[in-house]
């Protein structure tokens, strides 16, 4: 059951994000606290980057200075996200999650991309200090840091939603690393389980990457925005 769930939160977690909110859930059922799962959950969110960041490559979609560059950004952030995590109820952001996932819909529909590139002169500095910030929630509690991840990397960094995508998964595995360091050094993974669920994210990254890649923007934008509905709803308590 748990390799399944990882197959389809890896290949969502490409597209989109929101994996999180079906294998958390997932790893709570199975028996672990919030804690350990929240630490678990990242065993399985390392390698499912990686293995889209592999399958983007193979794809020929790969832009390695610049990605490094913006992970760096994240990385203090990761730390500290890591750290607060192992102290704080998460309960509220939750909540106010919801609502920033519903503005991100209307910020993907009201800026349209022209299919398979960026808009010129679409850097801002800004994208900087927004990664730190991305850094520290994904370290905190990472469930719907895609979403935010690919609305600023859209609007800051002027970029296709492919190579959004590319630029994201990426990030994400360089700024997992040391917030799984930090659960793991406190005691707060399960390696057996999170290396079933690993796999099971690996699989689904690595077929979520190519086709994203070969069927572009239009299909990315599409399950983009079915993710984001279902995950504001769910965190609004609709269902």
């Amino acid at each position: 059951m748990l390799f399944g769930v990882g197959v389809v939160a890896g290949f969502f977690n490409v597209f989109a994000g929101g994996g999180s909110t079906i294998t958390l859930p997932a790893l709570i059922f199975m028996g672990l606290d919030s804690t350990l799962a929240n630490g678990t959950n990242r065993v399985g969110i390392v390698m499912q980057n990686l293995a889209a960041v592999l399958s983007f490559r193979n794809e020929g979609h790969s832009e390695m200075r610049r990605s490094l560059t913006l992970a760096a950004w994240t990385l203090p952030g990761a730390v500290a996200g890591a750290i607060f995590a192992l102290k704080i109820n998460d309960a509220l952001f939750e909540r106010i999650l919801a609502i920033v996932m519903i503005a991100v819909v209307a910020s993907m529909f009201a800026s349209p991309v022209t299919r398979g590139a960026a808009r010129p002169h679409g850097r801002s500095w800004l994208v900087y200090p927004a990664m730190f910030a991305i850094g520290f929630y994904g370290g905190f509690i990472q469930v719907g840091v895609g979403f935010a991840q690919m609305a600023t990397l859209f609007h800051l960094e002027g970029a296709s939603l492919v190579r959004v995508n590319m630029h994201k998964v990426f990030i994400v595995f360089i700024y997992t690393l040391p917030a799984l360091a930090i659960f793991a050094w406190s005691g707060n993974v399960d390696w057996i389980i999170g290396l079933v669920l690993a796999a099971g994210t690996s699989c689904g990254a690595w077929w979520g990457a190519r086709l994203a890649v070969r069927r572009g923007d239009r299909l990315i934008r599409f399950v983009l925005v079915g993710a984001i509905i279902v995950m504001a709803l769910k965190l609004l308590g609709a269902f």
